[in-house]
């Protein structure tokens, strides 16, 4: 009986909870999910194994698909998950790094609430100093990318992208990268779409044999014979390339032997004078998201009509931007607007799979495809998200070319430069200032331990060459040293640097700013009893 009881909790309904001064339970929360994905961070960046809700497995470093299949209840976590997927829309990459800096930030936070700070005063601090940073990297650019349509341009950024998840494959898979979105980039490079770089992955071989194909890769054979051709036109269907059926069902009646002859030619005549139009158009490759009947494949391979099958309606829209063709719903002939057009379909057997690959000769195809070969199907996935944020960092050179120093340098950089400009701020939020510029060092600390490396030592280094005026110095993974990162070709997009501060600020204002969680009563009926207490239905 709800208004027996005192408090707040004698307002709502039976069975909903009420937690006072949340704050320090929120950051703990979100400094153990934070915990969890740091330790994936940079090239040694560790793996975790993921068992989602499905039974599948996930082997990965990738941020972004360990948070979207752990499935993360806790309301506060969630903000942090919510944090990274906006980072993933936004630009593709660094998921990772928003994740790390909120939950520094939050960890920071909370020994300014233990020595008896008042949150307003902690977010207040973090606000200038959110803003500060913001405008400090702006000045912290090193470089611009003239010519995003130059693969010496593009390729440190993107190779440094690939380096936090295939490293030892940077070089080989950025080079592929680059080459595939010069290719499938328009001469307006703003217009570039990221899935105009298509992936299929084969099993089989290993990393290394993984190459680039101009135009379009279906994962399956032809339907007919006919297994190579020059300069293709295509016509697409939507239906089935069959004889057409009736809606409504009806009884043909027989009488005897020439009745069914006579029968069996009509439908060898009609399906003749369907593809006879076809052929006539100019056609010489049909592709359905259909069947294809026997009758039909007979008279394709005496007219030397070459037969695709693609089931997915997703394929079909993307095959249709690579040729530049219709997709038609009827079996007609196709005028000269429907038909694509392309240099080559060929068959190529890969890994003992044969796969049919549409390709253009040409430098500037829009679509292209990147057939990765691979051990098992967790090495093919985590190479498709390596692949997938090398994409994503080309588009985001697209909208904006500047590039910051990478391995830890920028951050370090920023830690200096606002702890002078806390200093400067005479009221309680200079507290608030100098942990957020501390929280910086957290970068430089991760990419140390993962490699195996003392995260304090590798801090203090840093620290000294930064306040000695080296700008750009950073963690080496390899000896646990400071190295120029400009000159060792380590760069990240200023974009991505950009959105995940200013993400993960906003993030940790909001945790900060909640000072009670009323968790109202859970809709429906009684709860699914445990697998162990189910019977066989």
């Amino acid at each position: 009986m709800s208004f027996m009881q005192n408090g707040p909790q004698s307002m709502l309904k039976d069975g909903s909870t009420f937690v006072d001064d949340p704050v320090v339970k929120n950051i703990q929360a979100c400094r153990e999910l934070a915990k969890i994905t740091r330790s994936s961070l940079g090239p040694y960046g560790l793996c975790k194994m993921v068992i989602n809700n499905l039974n599948k497995l996930f082997v990965t470093h990738d941020a972004a698909t360990i948070l979207r299949e752990m499935e993360v209840e806790h309301p506060a976590a969630k903000l942090l998950v919510q944090a990274s997927n906006a980072m993933q829309q936004e630009v593709g990459d660094g998921t990772n790094f928003v994740v790390t800096l909120a939950g520094e930030f939050l960890s920071q936070a909370e020994s300014l609430i233990r020595m008896g700070l008042h949150a307003s005063d902690i977010i207040e601090g973090y606000k200038k100093a959110g803003n500060k940073s913001l405008e400090l990297l702006e000045k912290m650019t090193v470089q611009n990318v003239d010519d995003c349509l130059v693969k010496e341009n593009v390729i440190p950024a993107i190779r440094t992208a690939i380096a936090s998840k295939q490293y030892g494959y940077e070089n080989f898979l950025a080079d592929l990268v680059a080459q595939a979105c010069i290719n499938a980039c328009p001469s307006d490079v703003r217009g570039f779409n990221v899935d105009s770089v298509r992936v299929v992955k084969l099993d089989g071989e290993s990393i290394l044999s993984t190459k680039l194909i101009r135009g379009f890769v279906i994962g399956r054979s032809t339907e007919n014979t006919l297994k190579h051709l020059k300069k293709a036109k295509i016509a697409v269907y939507s239906c089935a390339v069959d004889i057409p059926s009736l809606e409504t069902k009806g009884t043909a009646l027989i009488e005897n032997a020439e009745d069914l002859i006579q029968y069996s030619k009509k439908e060898e005549d009609v399906m003749q004078d369907i593809i006879t139009n076809i052929h006539k158009s100019g056609a010489n490759v049909i592709v359905s998201n259909s069947t294809f009947g026997d009758l039909a494949l007979h008279f394709m391979n005496r007219f030397g009509i070459m037969g695709v099958r693609v089931p997915s309606k997703w394929e079909i829209r993307r095959l249709c931007s690579a040729v530049s063709a219709r997709v038609m719903n009827r079996l007609d002939a196709p005028t000269t607007e429907d038909l694509g057009t392309c240099d080559a379909v060929d068959v190529v057997d890969v890994g003992g799979k044969s796969i049919t690959v549409f390709a253009q000769d040409r430098d500037d195809s829009k679509l292209s495809t990147i057939v990765i070969r691979g051990a098992t199907q967790n090495v093919l996935e985590d190479v498709e998200r390596a692949i997938d944020d090398g994409v994503n960092i080309f588009k985001a050179l697209t909208k904006d070319k500047r590039l910051v120093a990478g391995a830890g340098a920028l951050e370090m950089e920023l830690q200096k430069e606002l702890t002078h400009y806390a200093e400067s701020n005479p009221g309680l939020d200079q507290y608030a200032v100098r942990k957020f510029a501390s929280s910086f060092e957290v970068v430089g600390r991760t990419l140390a331990e993962v490699s195996g490396f003392n995260g304090t030592d590798m801090v203090t280094r840093l620290e000294v060459d930064h306040n000695a005026g080296k700008k750009h110095q950073g963690v080496n993974v390899e000896d646990g040293t400071t190295l120029d990162a400009l000159q060792a070709g380590i760069v990240d997009p200023y974009l991505t640097k950009y959105w995940a501060i200013r993400l993960a600020t906003d993030t940790v204002l909001t945790v900060l700013s909640v000072n009670q969680i009323i968790v109202a009563k859970q809709a429906g009926g009684p709860k699914n009893r445990q697998d162990q207490a189910r019977d066989e239905d």
